[in-house]
């Protein structure tokens, strides 16, 4: 496994936001969390990236405690959060150069790479232009590349589509669905059709407990609806789908 997670909980003063999570997710999978805002998605990524401690329990990044080897986790894993992550001064070739730098590689090597992620994330046309002047759908795209400068085995996209715009995000789910396979991918959405349409497994989150877990045919089997979004709400409230 690349990821187990076991009783995983964060409270904040009274409020628990995360419930004893215990989940194990498959290398090389692609697991979304889908749930509605507050069901404690962002939650648990931030803790199973290192920028959040645990009240308590524990999760294991190939092999790697989030408690105990912090450092090793970082060096195997990164994060690209809902906020976009870029340097808006720098244009994005210099965006790209400086997030390898940060994590130690060379200056000559830095070029490599930067222009390795400009042409796999086809920014060669923009890679002189600032990042505060892109759309907001080429600023997340630019900010995706950088999280994955590092080469990381376990990469989280915490909302990665959210507020962007149809088309951006098709493409965008392009960008995402090439990724598959060439590492661990988590993504938090509470886009219905992101979540089935690219996912390999869904975790249902509500008040954060997981609900259930599946692919998205099984999750609208095991519900008895007639699609994806009626199995989603079915779980989320624990209420039957009016129709």
């Amino acid at each position: 496994m690349s990821i187990e997670i076991k009783d995983l909980t964060k409270k904040f003063k009274n409020r628990i936001a995360v419930d004893k999570l215990t989940l194990s997710i498959k290398k090389g999978e692609l697991f979304s969390l889908l749930g509605m805002n507050g069901a404690g998605k962002t939650t648990t990524i931030r803790m199973l990236s290192c920028l959040i401690t645990p009240t308590s329990g524990d999760a294991l990044l190939m092999g790697k405690s989030i408690l105990l080897n912090t450092n090793e986790v970082k060096s195997i894993s990164n994060f690209s959060p809902q906020e976009t992550a870029v340097a808006m001064n720098l244009n994005v070739k210099e965006n790209l150069e400086f997030m390898a730098r940060i994590y130690g590689i060379d200056k000559k090597q830095a070029k490599i790479k930067a222009q390795k992620k400009l042409d796999e994330f086809k920014l060669n046309e923009v890679k002189k232009d600032k990042a505060k002047t892109l759309s907001g759908g080429m600023q997340r795209r630019l900010s995706i590349a950088m999280a994955l400068i590092s080469d990381p085995k376990i990469l989280f996209l915490d909302e990665p589509t959210l507020g962007l715009d149809v088309l951006s995000r098709r493409e965008l789910w392009e960008l995402i669905n090439n990724l598959k396979n060439k590492m661990t991918i988590i993504l938090t959405t509470h886009y219905m059709e992101e979540a089935e349409s690219l996912s390999d497994r869904i975790g249902i989150m509500s008040k954060g407990v997981l609900k259930e877990i599946g692919t998205a045919k099984e999750l609208i089997e095991k519900t008895g609806t007639d699609k994806f979004e009626n199995a989603f709400i079915k779980i989320a409230t624990g209420s039957e789908v009016l129709v």
